[in-house]
């Protein structure tokens, strides 16, 4: 079990890297060219391609966040593993759920 979270949380920061970079560089390019949050959102509302490139987002950020942070808490506290385990799958369905739900109301 391990390996494979080792392997997704891998997985997901080469993923989540390259679009972090395009988000943080669109949003400053477009702040810096005047435009307003909903101006932005006026424009890219509606738009498939946004909406898939921010439910990858969110989905990878759903899985690498609670990987993190489960082992953080591993290490720092004597809570039971499936403790650890069980709450941090909740924390990435929490994520996931509103992250989706963002994504959504903005499409």
């Amino acid at each position: 079990m391990e390996k494979s979270l080792f392997l997704a949380q891998r997985i997901t920061a080469m993923i989540l890297a390259p679009l972090a970079i395009i988000h943080l560089g669109l949003t400053l390019f477009a702040v810096q060219g005047g435009l307003t949050a909903t101006e932005i959102l006026n424009r890219t509302q509606g738009n498939i391609g946004w909406a898939l490139f921010y439910s990858l987002f969110v989905v990878c950020a759903a899985i690498h966040a609670p990987i993190g942070l489960r082992h953080v808490i591993n290490e720092w506290t004597v809570m039971p593993r499936r403790w650890v385990n069980a709450l941090v799958i909740m924390l990435g369905g929490v994520l996931l759920l509103l992250g989706l739900q963002a994504v959504a109301a903005v499409y």
